[in-house]
């Protein structure tokens, strides 16, 4: 089976069968994604290392295993004194959001 962007069945565990509060968290995060993403962009390590952080955070709510494992990769090369992340890594997280992004778009299209 493969891998899709978001887990629908731990989004589902997380929100109670609630799809309503589902499209609120998807939403949610989306912005939450973008926001993110420019601060880890902006090259300061500790605001980078702690949007990361946060965004690892808020991967695993909704079930964006992608985003969460990339965005934890950023945070520990951050962590590191005088690193920057490398940009494989920045690269795959861009993607992973984009991927989830994408997935929240279209159930919201549906919806």
């Amino acid at each position: 089976m493969p891998q899709t962007a978001i887990d629908l069945v731990h989004l589902a565990r997380q929100s109670g069968g609630d799809a309503e509060l589902e499209r609120e968290l998807l939403t949610l995060f989306a912005q939450q994604c973008a926001r993110q993403l420019r601060a880890i962009h902006a090259g300061d390590a500790s605001v980078g290392r702690d949007a990361a952080h946060t965004l690892k955070g808020a991967a695993r709510a909704i079930g964006a295993w992608q985003v969460a494992e990339a965005a934890d990769l950023i945070e520990q090369q951050l962590t590191k004194a005088d690193a920057a992340p490398r940009e494989d890594a920045l690269d795959a997280l861009t993607l992973a959001a984009a991927e989830a992004r994408a997935v929240i778009s279209r159930l919201d299209c549906a919806a």
